[in-house]
């Protein structure tokens, strides 16, 4: 729903944020051009480099603690502070309140894990979920596209266009929808998109073009569209949607009473929440209501591993926004020349080419981060303790704590620190994974899957066959 402006007047009196300090600035130091935000750019027009959402802090009305933004939850009846996004708004203070689109977005929660904590190596009270499957399409998208839609809006924007493995496609759906005003266009590979997903874009009532090729192809046929056409992009090379996905990270610290964990863990894909997450915990340090910013570690699938090998084999990083391009370029030559292309169950993160790659190194560089990988096994494997839990995810969801477990084994991650694993989507996004981890022999499922890796499901909750018969179903549930 748009927010209604009579409303908004009233509400003003309470909440004044000033949209006049916000500008976009290209994160490389040797360009960094700025531009002012009414203009709906995805690159810089100068080096077509990655650009922030920047604030002139000075002009704005901001809380004295981070606890002040709790106050906000009696006041329901706002739209703003309804929405875990927007009730954070003066962190964010780009879109006037006539302009934004909420649908109650982020209210999301960080769950104690305590079941799930032995399988990942730490004690009981050490271990947080931050579930974000509860977002209205299922996934932690809209935290930015609400972000993203607003900006749309603000600008005047006629028509929307995205790249998706899925979970992109469903939140512009979702918002393009509700809101009516900007109608969108989705492209996803062919083949490479959960039906879950699909489902909701085309129950949504978007445009969906199935390309003939993966996600890296999509992508870039949307910003050449985007540029032929003067379409609104809405992936994450878009600074303002990583403007609303900071706000996952407002809410973590809301949900340890504002002390932040050691670790926060989050799968790694298109790396947009990775960076939104560094600009996020960077901006909070620079402002003073943070003393200390948690480690960032970022879990990549061995199928779709780019940024652990950037990282960890090509030695690359952000120095401080000197990042060596001609290596960057020389090791995606080398991965053209070789053929090699993502390929994971986790197609949410089947990427090959982040494009906020960037902003990525960037944020590992502010907060010691590390990026590590894990298998499509130990991924399902992962997913099914997650489930066991309480809390079912997708696939690329499990990411974050097959590599918390990855990382506690190898004694990187502390047996007393306090971790926070991001599950980026709701496990009805891709069930069928999910039916054919728990009910297919382990001989089928290696036929199915096997070409990922996939060989075992070690902790498998297998449904058992009974007879029409009373007393063999007695038998059953007694055994």
């Amino acid at each position: 729903m748009r927010v209604a402006s009579a409303r908004s007047e009233k509400r003003e009196a309470t909440i004044k944020v000033r949209t006049d300090i916000a500008h976009q600035v290209c994160i490389k130091p040797a360009c960094g051009a700025t531009f002012g935000v009414e203009e709906p750019l995805f690159e810089c027009p100068k080096c077509a480099g990655l650009l922030d959402v920047r604030y002139d802090w000075s002009k704005a009305a901001l809380p004295r603690r981070l606890k002040d933004f709790e106050v906000k939850w009696a006041d329901q009846a706002d739209p703003l502070a309804f929405s875990g996004v927007w009730r954070f708004h003066e962190l964010i203070p780009f879109a006037a309140r006539e302009h934004i689109i909420t649908v109650g977005e982020g209210r999301t929660i960080l769950q104690r894990a305590d079941r799930i904590a032995p399988y990942v190596g730490l004690a009981a009270g050490r271990l947080f979920l931050q579930y974000e499957g509860l977002n209205p399409s299922g996934s932690f998208k809209d935290n930015g596209m609400t972000a993203a839609y607003s900006h749309a809006c603000r600008v005047g924007a006629k028509r929307a266009i995205c790249a998706s493995t899925g979970n992109t496609s469903a939140s512009v759906a979702l918002y393009s929808a509700v809101d009516g005003r900007i109608p969108a266009v989705v492209l996803v590979g062919s083949g490479k998109i959960a039906y879950g997903k699909l489902a909701q874009a085309l129950d949504y009532g978007v445009r969906v073009l199935q390309v003939e090729g993966d996600f890296d192809v999509c992508m870039e046929r949307v910003k050449q569209v985007a540029r032929e056409l003067g379409l609104y992009l809405m992936n994450s090379l878009n600074p303002f949607r990583l403007e609303g996905q900071k706000t996952i990270m407002y809410r973590i610290l809301e949900g340890l009473g504002w002390e932040p964990p050691d670790w926060i863990v989050v799968p790694g894909g298109n790396l947009g929440n990775s960076s939104a997450f560094g600009k996020a915990f960077q901006e909070l340090r620079e402002l003073g209501l943070l003393d200390r910013v948690p480690r960032l570690a970022i879990i990549n699938a061995e199928g779709a591993d780019t940024l652990y090998r950037i990282v960890n084999q090509e030695k690359i990083r952000w120095d401080d926004g000197r990042v060596d391009e001609a290596r960057v370029a020389a090791f995606y030559a080398r991965m053209d020349a070789e053929n090699r292309r993502a390929k994971t169950l986790a197609s949410a993160i089947e990427i090959n080419r982040p494009v906020n790659l960037g902003k990525c190194l960037r944020a590992i560089e502010w907060t010691d981060g590390i990026v590590e990988t894990v298998t499509d096994q130990e991924i399902l494997d992962s997913k099914a303790h997650v489930g066991a839990g309480g809390f079912g995810c997708e696939p690329a969801s499990a990411a974050s704590v097959a590599g918390a477990r990855k990382l506690r084994a190898a004694g990187v991650i502390g047996a007393g620190d306090r971790v926070a694993c991001v599950l980026t989507g709701h496990a009805l996004k891709d069930p069928n994974i999910t039916v054919a981890y728990h009910s297919l022999a382990e001989a089928a499922l290696g036929e199915k899957y096997g070409e990922y890796g996939v060989r075992a499901a070690k902790h498998a909750n297998r449904p058992i066959v009974v007879p029409d018969d009373l007393e063999k179903i007695i038998e059953a549930i007694q055994a």
